[in-house]
């Protein structure tokens, strides 16, 4: 069947994709975000922009009033205006990219926002509007691969993860990951051809087929849905370039929540380790060994018994079970984010190699499979 049709077809699938946004809880008292009825040109934004940031910031002069654009982004746009000759308040402006709609919910991405901006976990949302959205400019950097494998900077790290995972159900409701869900969803959107020949090629040789892909994705939920790894709020797409370090106050923040919800907690860990490889020039060899993964997630569980308010006792057993269900979670990461890049190579107008993506988180998926499964969890 060709993508077009599946777009059209209202799949259950689909339809229980977007009733999970229902279940993300935003807590009463969260600032309401307004809706602008505003559409920006990805490619001519100053004049919707500035519509934006007559209503956002209106004392600010429309001919004084200066955009940067942010390109490391690989799924979105992202524009930030100010004014003046210093970056002190700067209105961030995101254009949702093209046709991520049929994969991003973004309902459920405004109220993870102001779930998460209501545990004082995310910069302020300003508004949203037709085709993005508006907010907080955090002071600091954005990492790199290099800076995520320091042991002063990714204790931050993962305090923060912690923190992000203790935020609690509403009303006591235990929730169910959509992580099978999600896969199921992508893999229904994943083109099973290309009108360019050479990437069409390139899909069938390097790509592996529908029907393997098919039977790898039930695999996964067999395998992994039985470790026991609890479900909590995750943010799922924590690469380098989605943290921000604020030397000067001495911790960290997490952007761009388009993926945050309910998931397996070892599966934002074993995400987030993938990420050692880096984005634009991806090398696998960086993913953390042993010693510093164990380190890590020490790190991680006294900080996310001390955010559930019971102590900072960790012991060595609960360590290795999370090692062990980190490093199969990974899997689905690569996984899921294979899909992904099929989809992106399908319809993104940014300028990345997805199709390329796509056959290296693959690659990797198959090389890294038996190495995982050969690790057991403690009796």
């Amino acid at each position: 069947m060709c993508l077009c049709a599946r777009v059209r077809t209202s799949s259950p699938v689909t339809r229980a994709f977007t009733a999970m946004a229902n279940y993300i809880h935003v807590p009463e008292g969260a600032p309401m975000v307004p809706k602008l009825d505003v559409t920006l040109d990805e490619h001519d934004y100053r004049a919707g922009a500035l519509k934006l940031i007559k209503t956002l910031r209106p004392h600010w002069k429309p001919s004084e009033v200066k955009m940067k654009s942010f390109t490391d982004g690989i799924t979105n746009k992202l524009i930030g205006c100010y004014v003046g000759g210093s970056m002190q308040d700067v209105v961030l402006v995101r254009v949702y990219g093209n046709k991520t709609e049929l994969f991003v919910d973004r309902e459920n991405e405004v109220k993870s926002f102001r779930v998460l901006q209501a545990h004082r976990c995310a910069p302020r949302l300003y508004c949203t509007f037709n085709n993005g959205l508006c907010y907080e400019f955090l002071q600091g950097v954005a990492l790199e691969p290099e800076h995520i494998r320091s042991p002063a900077i990714f204790r931050h790290i993962a305090r923060q993860m912690a923190k992000y995972h203790a935020i609690h159900a509403h009303n006591g409701w235990v929730p169910q990951s959509d992580l099978w869900l999600r896969i199921s969803k992508f893999f229904s959107l994943v083109p099973t051809h290309f009108d360019d020949p050479e990437k069409d090629q390139r899909l069938n040789s390097e790509v592996p087929s529908t029907a393997c892909l098919r039977d790898e994705m039930i695999w996964l939920q067999q395998n992994l849905s039985k470790l026991g790894s609890p479900v909590v709020l995750c943010h799922n797409d924590l690469l380098c370039k989605n943290i921000i370090y604020n030397q000067q106050e001495g911790n960290v923040k997490f952007i761009d929540y388009e993926y945050a919800g309910y998931n397996y907690q070892a599966f934002d860990i074993g995400n987030h380790f993938n990420e050692f490889a880096g984005l634009n020039e991806v090398d696998y060899t960086l993913y953390p060994g042993r010693e510093l993964q164990l380190q890590w997630l020490r790190a991680y569980l006294e900080a996310y018994e001390e955010y559930k308010s019971q102590g900072t006792q960790v012991s060595n057993t609960e360590v290795e079970v999370l090692y062990v269900q980190v490093n199969r979670f990974a899997l689905a990461s690569h996984f899921i984010w294979g899909l992904w890049a099929l989809i992106q190579a399908q319809y993104s107008t940014i300028d990345f190699d997805f199709l390329g993506y796509a056959v290296l988180r693959f690659s990797q998926y198959f090389k890294m499979k038996p190495e995982v499964m050969s690790l057991h969890l403690p009796e």
